[in-house]
């Protein structure tokens, strides 16, 4: 079995005046939900053998939040994961090592929800349904994958153990107009 875990990055800031979107900072709310989930995913005992993020500068924002919380993070910063498309993902997965049991990708919409949408199917509890509906920032999915190496991950070949919202750890952290 091998673990899945996506991680979309926290609320981004729209009133920084920078030049490229790959520029854009958190906002105030977004770096509280960041450390909210991390504070989350240390209580879980979630760890991880391989962390492959976005070097777009919201997530390396959202990634030190989550470690100031939850505790050190090595990530590999890879390009392709910058506003990723679903294969683009999975290509990334599918390269992984088998000696890697934990992995997290994080990184941007559609890409994470479109991923946890394309490998789960029901069985869950209803967690798949509320990816459906909507998959907010600094959300964490985490995903059980009935597969023995990253390169048999396919369509519903897992199951969706976990989703994690800002908003399910504290009231003032959603909803909102989540967008970015």
């Amino acid at each position: 079995m091998k673990i899945l875990t996506l991680l979309r990055h926290a609320k981004s800031t729209w009133d920084d005046p920078v030049a490229r979107d790959f520029d854009r900072p958190l906002n105030p709310r977004g770096r509280r939900a960041a450390r909210a989930v991390g504070k989350e995913m240390k209580a879980l005992g979630l760890g991880f053998d391989r962390i492959v993020a976005s070097p777009a500068r919201r997530v390396i924002e959202t990634l030190d939040e989550v470690a100031s919380t939850y505790g050190s993070l090595t990530p590999e910063y890879e390009q392709r994961v910058y506003l990723a498309t679903t294969d683009s993902l999975l290509d990334i997965v599918h390269e992984t090592g088998d000696g890697v049991a934990r992995l997290l990708l994080v990184g941007h919409n559609p890409g994470m929800e479109n991923l946890a949408l394309l490998l789960t199917r029901g069985g869950d509890g209803g967690l798949r349904g509320e990816v459906e509906v909507k998959y907010p920032t600094a959300t964490l999915a985490e995903i059980e994958l009935n597969v023995e190496s990253w390169q048999q991950v396919r369509e519903s070949t897992g199951t969706l153990t976990r989703f994690i919202r800002p908003r399910d750890l504290a009231a003032d952290l959603g909803p909102d107009e989540d967008t970015d």
